[in-house]
């Protein structure tokens, strides 16, 4: 999901909202339409992966070419196409693994268009989990959170980390 939020921050910018950019889009695409056609990455076989390299680009060379374009209805647009391919990919999983549990974290599941497209998912007998939206902050301040309850609860590691994988020959 990383890659999703880091798309919000660039289209943000790139459309004047500033950082951070996902509930900057959020709210203005609610004020626009999914009218403006941008492109999907598909990737051929059968993977789950997903780039959002694409519509980035797309978003940045309309708002170069048209610096007048509705900014509501761009905003509105990529939503709309990033969640559809992330969602294309979760059912994907879905289906592959038999899976009857969800969840939704990170920055971006504030978002209220994702919250909905997962939501929908329960329509289909699948449990979705998801953060109350007050705790829908950065990732990096979720893990420090986790961090501090697991520690003050006495839970720490030993600290030989190893960078260098033990493989066995």
């Amino acid at each position: 999901m990383m890659q999703y939020g880091e798309a919000f921050d660039k289209v943000a910018r790139v459309v004047g909202l500033g950082y951070p950019g996902g509930p900057k889009v959020d709210k203005l695409a609610k004020e626009g339409q999914a009218s403006i056609e941008l492109p999907k990455t598909h990737f051929n076989g059968d993977t789950l992966d997903f780039s959002f390299s694409g519509i980035k680009t797309a978003v940045i060379n309309i708002s170069h070419k048209a610096p007048d374009i509705n900014k509501a209805n761009l905003c509105a647009s990529f939503e709309k196409n990033v969640t559809e391919t992330l969602m294309e990919n979760v059912k994907k999983a879905i289906e592959k693994t038999n899976i009857k549990k969800v969840t939704l974290a990170g920055g971006v599941s504030a978002n209220s268009y994702i919250r909905e497209a997962f939501l929908q998912l329960e329509k289909e007998s699948i449990k979705v989990y998801m953060p109350n939206l007050k705790l829908c902050t950065d990732n990096a301040a979720m893990i420090a959170s986790a961090g501090y309850y697991n520690f003050i609860s006495g839970k720490q590691d030993n600290l030989n980390l190893n960078a260098i994988p033990n493989l066995k020959l």
